[in-house]
């Protein structure tokens, strides 16, 4: 009797977790639909010609940049460097040692020969004290600051107190951008007239490319299989997600690694939240609600083409520590704003994109693990059919290797990155092997992290072990 009733919540449970990745699999298949046409218009652009127009733009509005840092004493100078060689009219780097314990601060000091002044500061948020202010002798517009361990929102607070241009730019302290990143960011900006408020690029993964005076020359691979399906995870998040729900205006996500704001309107909403891991996607949200109240018309928006290029995690335990982050973060981030979850006031952020944060970027990492349970199990206690074991292991190699498969043709068609087919091949290859054992891999982590976002453990930066981008080499 017991295993007779065992069968049948077994069997509901399995029809449940079809039923959601055919749902799942569909709401893919639309955002696919709302940014192919957007992919295609984009293959057909003369970019350079676009970037010129902007970088004599008289309108091009000045900028500052802002580096977090904690210990980042193996990257951060490759980072200032590649800021320095931006093409871009006026703008100024603001790196901000969160309280360091390694010579993060000590490198930049040395390196661009800076000196001390006296800081005065801007109020608009509370922060950890900044102890100390310098200024580059060689190049005037790279400041670095110095303050107690607060995190990286504290930090971002910090370096928006300091900056005086309207517009900042946030880039993570292992992260390099193409020299034009800044000029294609900012052009929906300009042109929209102050309509879209906030713009988010395009983030790749640097490993195995060749790196020279901190610019990327030569896009490779890396050699560890785990970093190639980081490259093709990054591929299908960027190409086929963030870019469906920008053309609706419900994007909720700007990296964390490279993303433009208006200042005035950062101000407004709050500044970054202290009190998440998640700071990026829940200060897009906290804009998202305040844009609604305001029945204001402007806009967040995903641009693929600006490149910002990051060391990807290269260990098992890096990577499960930043999975385990970014669902907390995520969980965090829903739960702060779950009044607007289904509420009408707040449009399609209420009505599409926090439900689908909720139900497939959060929970589907649940789904998914009971999925491969019931699929194990079942069939070890004949508690399933084979013909539902091969309809859910087929819905899971679906659902996961061959969009991935897509992401990687579709990044391929557009921008012809890789200089090699041989690189390409070897992508799609590695993609129609991600639903045997990366993605159960990161299923499991996001689980623990969800877990983790429900004893609301407490958050910190991370740790990357990074290697710098700088030791990478183009694979021969």
């Amino acid at each position: 009797m017991m295993q007779e009733i065992l069968s049948v919540i077994v069997d509901v449970t399995a029809v449940f977790v079809i039923l959601y990745m055919v749902i799942v699999a569909i709401l893919y298949g639309v955002l696919f639909l709302l940014a192919g046409p957007k992919i295609k218009k984009e293959k057909e652009l003369n970019r350079e010609e676009l970037i010129e127009d902007t970088a004599v733009n008289t309108d091009t509005f000045p900028l500052s940049v802002l580096v977090p840092a904690y210990n980042e004493e193996v990257g951060i100078l490759n980072t200032v460097e590649s800021m320095l060689a931006l093409h871009y009219p006026q703008y100024e780097v603001i790196v901000i040692d969160d309280g360091s314990k390694d010579r993060t601060a000590e490198k930049m000091i040395h390196t661009f020969e800076m000196e001390p002044f006296n800081l005065a500061t801007r109020r608009h948020f509370q922060t950890k004290d900044v102890t100390a202010g310098y200024q580059s002798t060689l190049y005037p517009h790279v400041y670095l600051l110095r303050k107690e361990n607060g995190g990286k929102a504290d930090a971002l607070n910090a370096g928006i107190n300091f900056s005086k241009y309207p517009y900042f730019a946030a880039i993570d302290g292992d992260s390099l951008l193409d020299r034009d990143a800044l000029l294609k960011t900012m052009k929906p900006i300009i042109d929209s007239n102050g309509e879209v408020t906030a713009t988010g690029g395009t983030v790749r993964i640097a490993n195995g490319s060749l790196i020279v005076k901190s610019v990327v020359e030569k896009i490779g691979l890396a050699r560890e299989p785990m970093v190639r399906m980081q490259i093709i995870e990054y591929f299908r998040a960027f190409l086929i997600g963030r870019l469906g729900l920008s053309r609706l205006n419900i994007l909720l996500i700007i990296s964390g690694a490279f993303g433009v704001f208006e200042k005035k309107r950062v101000i407004k909403a709050g500044g970054y939240d202290t009190n998440t891991v998640g700071e990026d996607m829940e200060l897009i949200v906290r804009m998202h609600r305040t844009i609604k109240e305001e029945n204001s018309k402007q806009r967040i928006e995903y641009i693929q083409d600006p490149v910002c290029w990051t060391e990807a995690p290269s260990t098992i335990s890096s990577l499960r520590a930043q999975r385990k982050r970014w669902q907390r973060g995520l969980a965090e981030t829903i739960w702060k704003h779950r009044d607007m979850l289904f509420n009408p006031k707040y449009k399609g952020i209420g009505m599409f994109s926090l439900p689908y944060y909720l139900f497939v970027e959060l929970l589907s990492a649940v789904f998914e693990l009971l999925g491969y349970a019931i699929i194990v199990i079942g069939l070890i206690f004949s508690f399933i059919s084979i013909e539902v074991s091969i309809a859910m292991g087929l819905l899971t190699i679906f659902y996961g290797s061959m969009l991935s498969s897509l992401a990687v043709l579709l990044e391929e068609w557009t921008y012809h990155k890789y200089p090699d087919l041989k690189s390409v091949v070897v992508l799609f290859l590695y993609a129609l092997t991600e639903s045997f054992w990366y993605r159960p891999m990161l299923v499991w982590w996001r689980v623990a992290g969800l877990y983790q976002a429900i004893r609301k453990k407490k958050g910190s930066w991370g740790d990357m072990n990074r290697k710098g981008l700088s030791q990478t080499n183009a694979e021969s």
